[in-house]
C-alpha cells in the first residue's frame, strides 16, 4: 500500500510526538544545589545516565515554602523527619506554570516508609499529582515498584491550559495497618500494610518522609508537616 505525502507526514509526526514524549532530556536548572540547611537528596538512576548531578536540580527556602525545580527527576529528604505508626503527611503543592519546563505533564508529591536512604538499597513509596488531572502511586524496593498506574482521578485538579498555574494537596494517612493517599480531600488510593511491605517494597511503612519530583517540573510548597495518630 502506497501512502500519500500527507499520511506520510502524519506518521512521521505522531511518531515524532511520541518519542518527545517518551525521552524529554533534563534540564539543567541555573543557581541549582539543596539550599536548604538539613535537607539532602538523590537523583534518578535514568538521569545520572544522563550526567545529571543533584546541583542540576534546585531546592531552595521561599519564605516559609520550599521551592522546588528540575532538572533531573530527584527525591527530597530531612533526615530528622521521622515518622512512624500512625501518623499524616501532607502538603500543598504549587506548579505556577504548568507544563512551562516540559513538553508533557510532569509530577511532584509525597513519600513515605523511607529506609537507607541515599544508598543503592533505598526504600520507599510515593504518591503524586499531574496537573492533567492524574495521580500515580510507585516507590523503589530498591526497584522500581509501581502501585498505581499513571491514572486520571476525579479530585487531581486539571490546569487551565499550558502556562497556567495549578494546586494540589498531598497526603499520605497511615493507620491501623493501612495507608491512603488523598490528593484535593478524596482517597485516590490505599493499601493494607501486606501490600507495602516485603521483597521488592518497603522495608516498613515506618521511615522517613520527603518530597519526589519527576524531572522538568517545577512546584512550590507549602504546609508540609506530620502529624501523629
Amino acid at each position: 500500500m502506497r501512502l500519500g505525502l500527507a499520511a506520510v507526514l502524519a506518521v512521521a509526526l505522531a511518531s515524532g510526538a511520541l518519542l518527545n514524549a517518551q525521552f524529554d532530556p533534563d534540564r539543567v536548572i541555573a543557581g541549582g544545589g539543596i539550599l536548604v540547611q538539613g535537607w539532602t537528596g538523590k537523583i534518578d538512576a535514568s538521569s545520572v545516565r544522563q550526567g545529571r548531578m543533584i546541583n542540576d536540580a534546585k531546592f531552595a527556602q521561599d519564605g516559609n515554602a520550599l521551592h522546588v525545580t528540575t532538572g533531573p527527576a530527584t527525591t527530597y529528604w530531612n533526615p530528622a523527619n521521622m515518622a512512624s505508626g500512625d501518623y499524616t503527611v501532607k502538603a500543598t503543592f504549587l506548579e505556577p506554570k504548568f507544563m512551562a519546563l516540559n513538553s508533557h505533564p510532569h509530577s511532584y508529591g509525597i513519600f513515605i516508609g523511607g529506609n537507607n536512604l541515599g544508598t543503592e538499597q533505598m526504600s520507599l513509596v510515593y504518591c503524586v499529582a499531574y496537573g492533567d488531572g492524574s495521580a500515580l502511586v510507585r516507590g523503589f524496593g530498591p526497584g522500581v515498584f509501581t502501585l498505581l498506574n499513571t491514572s486520571p482521578s476525579a479530585s487531581v485538579h486539571k490546569a487551565a491550559g499550558i502556562g497556567q498555574p495549578v494546586t494540589q494537596e498531598i497526603s499520605w494517612r497511615v493507620k491501623g495497618g493501612r495507608a491512603e493517599c488523598s490528593i484535593n480531600g478524596a482517597v485516590v488510593a490505599g493499601y493494607d500494610r501486606a501490600q507495602l511491605v516485603g521483597a521488592g517494597k518497603l522495608q516498613s511503612t515506618d521511615g522517613v518522609y520527603g518530597v519526589r519530583f519527576t524531572h522538568n517540573v517545577e512546584a512550590v510548597i507549602t504546609g508540609f508537616s506530620m502529624t501523629k495518630g
